[in-house]
């Protein structure tokens, strides 16, 4: 099983930039779409957001989308790994 930073480091996100992981998986919808988007407020522009989920966040997408936000999902064995950026 690959780590969770070569997960990360497979995605289209910049390598160059500090990361912040939050861990949803164990939260019940829809906590883990209200975790992230809170911390993604409080987050410097250029901090990479690494969530993890127990499923594919398809709500998350359009909200991170509307705010500007870049973002792609990794899908692996026991969780699913959604980087998000600031282009």
């Amino acid at each position: 099983m690959p780590t969770l930073a070569s997960t990360v480091d497979r995605t289209d996100a910049p390598s160059d930039r500090p990361r912040e992981t939050i861990d949803v998986r164990s939260l019940g919808p829809p906590e883990p779409l209200k975790e992230t988007l809170e911390t993604l407020v409080e987050l410097p522009a250029e901090t990479v957001l690494v969530q993890r989920n127990d499923r594919v966040p398809q709500f998350l997408f359009p909200k991170l989308d509307d705010r500007g936000y870049a973002h792609e999902t990794v899908e692996r064995d026991d969780d699913v790994v959604t980087v998000i950026w600031r282009e």
